[in-house]
């Protein structure tokens, strides 16, 4: 009938516009969700592109090769930091952080900080804003161990070191660059009274007085360990477990520079090792 034909039609339309809507509703959630998967991949993507451009390198030498002399130009090259595993876990004991506390418990134990601990430091350590561009380890890895569980730590994050630099130095020179050296504390600077002398020092005989830091006018000391006696039973150390960790990254990773030279000729070879443009992760 005339009426009935009325109803159809109104419920064909009522039924056309319920599943145009639904439709249509189901066409906007589908898009969100593509948007929003595809935002969340482009941030992944971001992420992992940001990470891969970390310029990680591990600064290697025996004691006396010149590390502390030359990681500062890296530090200014690079606009990274140097990470020293002593200074890392004083900041983490003053800190108070977790890995810091295990440590401080360590130590107040009289026994050595673990692996575990140091990696840990290092972990919480180069997750720090002025790392966001990469960093410079320096007295680590000392074995391949420490490198094995390195490589771990940072590839759990997908990234991996980029370059090892050694700065080799023959042992009967080194005495020489050891026993002449001195160091300012607070910043790590290196000097050495003659191979790389303070403006303070002028000629006279070095001592807290006349050895002084070229930035901060401050006193400049010596360490301990820095004597010809100890030396012997550093560089077995440095021999036996460190250099082991060159064969474990390899020829494609680590450079060798002959650090038996002038500064100048030195810097000319680190400076081409720490091209990025020409390195890849």
């Amino acid at each position: 009938s005339p009426q009935q034909g009325c109803v159809d039609g109104s419920a064909r339309k009522m039924s056309l516009r319920v599943v145009t809507g639904v439709t249509v509703g189901a066409g906007v959630a589908l898009g969100a969700y593509v948007a929003f998967n595809n935002s969340a991949a482009a941030r992944k993507a971001e992420k992992k592109k940001r990470k891969e451009k970390r310029k990680i390198v591990v600064l290697f030498g025996p004691p006396g090769a010149g590390k502390g002399t030359h990681a500062p130009a890296i530090v200014q090259k690079l606009a990274i930091p140097q990470l020293a595993t002593g200074d890392m876990l004083r900041a983490a004991v003053s800190a108070g952080t977790a890995v810091g506390m295990a440590a401080k418990a360590a130590m107040d134990a009289g026994a050595l900080v673990t692996d575990e601990i140091v990696v840990g430091i290092i972990a919480d350590r180069v997750k720090e804003t002025d790392c966001g561009k990469g960093f410079i380890l320096d007295g680590f890895p000392r074995t391949v161990k420490q490198a094995k569980m390195l490589d771990d730590m940072l590839l759990h994050d997908g990234e991996s070191v980029a370059r090892v630099i050694e700065l080799q130095v023959p042992d009967a020179v080194l005495t020489e660059r050891i026993c002449g050296r001195w160091v300012h504390k607070a910043s790590g600077r290196s000097y050495h009274v003659k191979f790389n002398p303070p403006k303070s020092l002028q000629g006279s005989p070095p001592s807290v007085d006349t050895m002084k830091d070229d930035e901060s006018g401050e006193s400049l000391m010596q360490r301990s360990d820095d004597t010809a006696e100890a030396l012997v039973s550093r560089l077995s150390a440095y021999h036996a477990q460190t250099v082991p960790v060159l064969t474990h990254y390899g020829a494609k990773k680590v450079v060798q520079v002959d650090a038996n030279r002038d500064m100048p000729a030195v810097w000319t070879d680190i400076d081409a090792a720490t091209t990025f443009d020409l390195m890849r992760q």
